[in-house]
């Protein structure tokens, strides 16, 4: 680049003096009397929110230690700002109303509860059942001992439960020594007919 180029007269010469900002001097303490720099700020007070006094160190910690952002209110008043306070001083409705947006869902414009329509509500994976009864489960194939203790009841194997309950309360009664004018000749009969009983139910055949 030659020296008189066209592009020389564009550059800014710079000063020889410091471009630095000049310091700003603290105000002086806002206390009576004290001429000291105020560099420590202390808030004005109540319903003067942003402002600040300027005090220095001394005089700072003992404005603080009277502060008292409460002064001149009554108990009164004061309560009612610590309840506010609990919702950041901001207006709130009661529960289930809605200011802006109108009448909730759940209540047609006039403001009377809505009324069931007798509809029965969805029930898409049948979590309440149908109404009807279910249909009983297909019962498994009666092992050897279910096939035996069928036959101590007098019972083929294809028996449903309310047949094998009917059939044991029968035995039942026709076996025990009370049905028999307290003759225990029967007791090894009825005692057979209570393990039958009592394995078919463990094995839920009733």
């Amino acid at each position: 680049m030659k020296l008189d180029s066209k592009y020389f007269d564009k550059i800014r010469v710079r000063s020889g003096r410091s471009s630095a900002p000049e310091p700003t001097r603290a105000p002086v303490c806002a206390w009576e009397g004290c001429e000291e720099p105020g560099s420590h700020k202390a808030p004005r007070g109540r319903d003067h929110e942003g402002q600040y006094l300027h005090f220095c160190v001394d005089h700072v910690r003992q404005y603080n230690k009277a502060y008292n952002y409460f002064s001149g209110l009554g108990d009164d008043d004061i309560q009612k700002y610590l309840k506010d306070s609990l919702t950041g001083n901001r207006p709130t409705w009661t529960m289930g109303s809605n200011n802006s947006g109108g009448a909730m869902p759940s209540q047609k414009p006039s403001g009377r509860p809505r009324r069931w329509n007798g509809a029965r509500p969805r029930d898409s994976f049948n979590l309440f059942g149908d109404g009807e009864a279910a249909a009983p489960a297909p019962r498994r194939k009666a092992r050897t001992l279910e096939v035996k203790a069928l036959t101590t009841l007098g019972l083929p194997e294809n028996a449903g439960g309310e047949a094998i309950r009917v059939q044991y309360k029968a035995l039942v009664k026709q076996y025990h020594p009370d049905s028999n004018g307290g003759d225990r000749g029967s007791e090894d009969r009825l005692r057979e007919v209570i393990q039958a009983y009592k394995l078919l139910k463990a094995s839920g055949f009733c």
